[in-house]
């Protein structure tokens, strides 16, 4: 069966419900990219019986509250993958991870099944995807673009429907370019937001696991499965995430004075530019004009300035080693310049510190800054005859960004019938990354592009449901405590307020236990033969959860529900040995429905 919208929503959606198999959605992976035949965009891909072989453990085993769950997803070659390769498209560097990179380890923890290794530009030093010895990734739009870079086999995989989602990583610009390219979004973290345990390092000071995908929501159901501080890594840090929500109804955007704005001489995408302002406007944004002289200067930093240094760090050994085995172009950009030295370094540092101190105050009296992603698209041709100059020029508007410490959310703007894609980038302080999917998932519904290279219309925006909000804890309850029944006032009187209804996975039991009145629900847990049962969630205060937590007699208690959209809250459990004797009530579907039926 052939999944006609090829999201992560839908996929997950099809296999929740049961519409589709996850073995399915594996084999519409591969069959996808023997179609699209195009050998250049995975340098390693796990052979198909593997992940089939792990669709159908999944499968056996139950959605169990995994928000991946059966999930097709790539990763880029310089993120650890245990079992394949690491190679950073450097044959010479190759060596054999024992362990998953910790963002890789957190996907496969929620049910994604990885399908192999992306190509990159050698070492993530690129912003164009034609750096590699394994070939270049096609731009899945027109064979005649550079697909971007560095993360060109991770966003060529998505454009091309092959799997919904992919990892990638970003230091200049590697995970937004390419989004920019092959009409896709873009998702570019706050800085040690993800952790970056298990990538090889381009920056490490700067360096980012970033997300593609055909929407804003699927990128950020990955951002939020990966997100996290790892204590094991010192790069990483304590961000809050937060969840999107509705478009705010007012904000401000910065955007280059029109003096400041470079679209190499592109007529067409300077008026790609202007289209993306009049859609902002539309949805309520105000549009305010910035001098971009600091955040310019600053992505000078990144290539004339001390931190070329990291880059050569992280190859160090090799170059020393084996200098040939490094591409000549990456070899010129890292090492073909004397290193600067400690005082250059401090000096660069200082600067740094005193443009961070500008781009604060350029940003004060705006929400967020809007740029394009790239000046223009870039041919194979261009490439090929500049390869320093015509790479520069794509990071025009994307150096900046690590080194002022700021979260990016690159979108889909047009389209060409030719196949040239635009796009803009949404860039805004640390720890804003949902405030900018809130805006940048508003701003891709009302483009209505097609997904990727896919031909697939854009899904319908959904509803966000409610969530708790800060410092509130969600809570599902089953029984008398629903909205309208015996024991709801013991909610409302916690301080409770109710967030929706939905319903459990379909792995659980349900039962009328002894005793009462009132009568009480019991639920538990089973491998086979259960059901999705109705529930509603509400958000409590933390004293008033605790206040009503202390008040739930035995049997019952409190765990971890897993719910039919795949994520999990607090609820009641029920102690299976209290089932004994009991009325299994699990045909009724709910509460509501068995005492309705008397």
């Amino acid at each position: 069966m052939e999944n006609s919208v090829p999201t992560l929503a839908s996929l997950l959606s099809d296999h929740l419900s049961g519409r589709s198999s996850i073995g399915q959605t594996i084999a519409n992976a591969y069959a996808r990219l023997r179609a699209h035949g195009d050998e250049a965009i995975f340098i390693t891909l796990r052979p198909e019986a593997e992940a089939m072989a792990d669709a159908a453990r999944l499968q056996a085993e139950g959605p169990r509250g995994r928000r991946l769950w059966g999930i097709p997803v790539a990763v880029k070659d310089n993120i650890d993958v245990a079992g394949l390769p690491t190679t950073a498209a450097c044959p010479a560097f190759a060596y054999q991870p024992e362990r998953d990179a910790t963002a890789v380890a957190r996907l496969r923890a929620e049910g994604a099944i990885v399908i192999g290794k992306t190509n990159l530009d050698q070492f993530a030093t690129g912003l164009n995807g034609t750096r590699s010895p394994y070939g270049t990734p096609r731009n899945a739009l027109r064979d005649d673009l550079v697909p971007g870079g560095s993360s060109s086999g991770s966003a060529s995989a998505v454009a091309a429907g092959i799997v919904p989602v992919a990892l990638g990583t970003d230091t200049a610009g590697s995970g937004r370019v390419p989004a920019g390219l092959q009409n896709l979004v873009g998702l570019k973290p706050s800085v040690g937001l993800v952790p970056s345990a298990g990538v090889v390092p381009a920056c490490r000071t700067l360096d980012c696991v970033s997300v593609f995908g055909l929407t804003v929501d699927d990128a950020w159901s990955v951002l939020d499965v990966i997100a996290g501080r790892d204590p094991a890594d010192p790069f990483s840090r304590a961000l809050p995430l937060g969840a999107p929500g509705a478009a705010p109804a007012a904000i401000r955007l910065g955007v280059p004075l029109p003096a400041d704005r470079d679209f190499a001489g592109d007529a067409a995408a300077e008026a790609n530019f202007e289209t993306a302002l009049a859609r902002a406007a539309a949805l309520g944004a105000s549009i305010v004009p910035l001098d971009f002289t600091p955040f310019y200067e600053t992505a000078r930093l990144l290539y004339d300035g001390p931190w070329v240094a990291e880059r050569w760090l992280a190859i160090r050994d090799l170059h020393e080693r084996d200098p040939e085995a490094i591409l000549p172009v990456i070899r010129q950009v890292i090492a073909g310049k004397p290193l600067p030295d400690a005082a250059a370094a401090f000096a660069a540092r200082y600067r740094l510190a005193e443009l961070t101190l500008a781009a604060r105050d350029a940003m004060a009296g705006v929400d967020a800054l809007m740029v394009p992603t790239a000046p223009r698209a870039v041919t194979l041709a261009e490439m090929a005859a500049d390869p320093i100059g015509a790479n520069s020029m794509l990071g025009r508007y994307t150096n900046f960004v690590n080194l002022l410490d700021l979260c990016a959310l690159a979108l889909p703007v047009s389209l060409s019938e030719e196949g040239h894609a635009a796009g803009i980038t949404l860039i805004a302080p640390a720890g804003h990354d949902a405030a900018l999917a809130s805006f940048g998932r508003a701003f891709q519904a009302a483009g209505g592009l097609p997904l990727g290279a896919t031909g697939e219309p854009l899904p319908a925006l959904e509803a966000l449901p409610a969530t708790a909000g800060p410092g509130e804890i969600e809570i599902a309850v089953v029984g008398a405590h629903l909205s309208g029944m015996a024991l709801n006032r013991e909610l409302t009187g916690a301080g409770g307020r109710l967030l929706r209804a939905t319903t459990t996975s379909a792995d659980y039991r349900f039962f009328a236990l002894p005793g009462g009145p009132p009568k009480r629900p019991g639920l538990i847990r089973v491998a086979e033969g259960g059901a999705p049962i109705a529930v509603e969630v509400w958000a409590l205060p933390p004293e008033g959860f605790g206040r009503f937590v202390a008040g739930i007699p035995s049997p019952l208690g409190i765990g971890t529900l897993s719910l039919a959209d795949g994520t999990q809250a607090k609820g009641f459990l029920c102690e299976a040995i209290a089932t004994e004797g009991a009325h299994d009530i699990t045909e009724f579907g709910g509460w509501r429905a068995f005492m309705a039926a008397g």
